[in-house]
């Protein structure tokens, strides 16, 4: 039995970026909450993006149910399957807390 739901709840597209609603296990979801659980392993059928929103959603699997809990982080890596043990079809999403800065913008007093 794997330790968390891979598939995504649904996914939202706009113009700028995605946004990705996804079921984590309660273990999981803890750890992401106390920063030391700063990626996540899944299945890449939604084709993350660096940039990509990620709404959280605390889940037991055993009941079926959501705690209500939830936390909004940001795609800052994605490790692609095919390379370093990742499997095909699968990846390795860095999390961060903050949506990274658009293309071609290094100065955040600026934005």
């Amino acid at each position: 039995m794997p330790f968390y739901q891979a598939s995504p709840v649904s996914t939202v597209s706009t113009a700028r970026s995605r946004t990705h609603e996804l079921q984590l296990w309660a273990p999981c979801f803890a750890a992401v909450a106390a920063g030391t659980k700063p990626f996540d392993v899944r299945e890449n059928e939604a084709d993350f993006q660096v940039g990509d929103a990620l709404l959280l959603r605390e889940y037991d699997p055993d009941t079926g149910t959501y705690s209500g809990q939830t936390l909004l982080r940001y795609v800052s890596y994605v490790l692609a399957g095919g390379a370093f043990g990742v499997r095909d079809g699968w990846c390795v999403l860095g999390l961060g807390n903050i949506p990274p800065l658009p293309p071609g913008i290094t100065d955040t007093r600026l934005w």
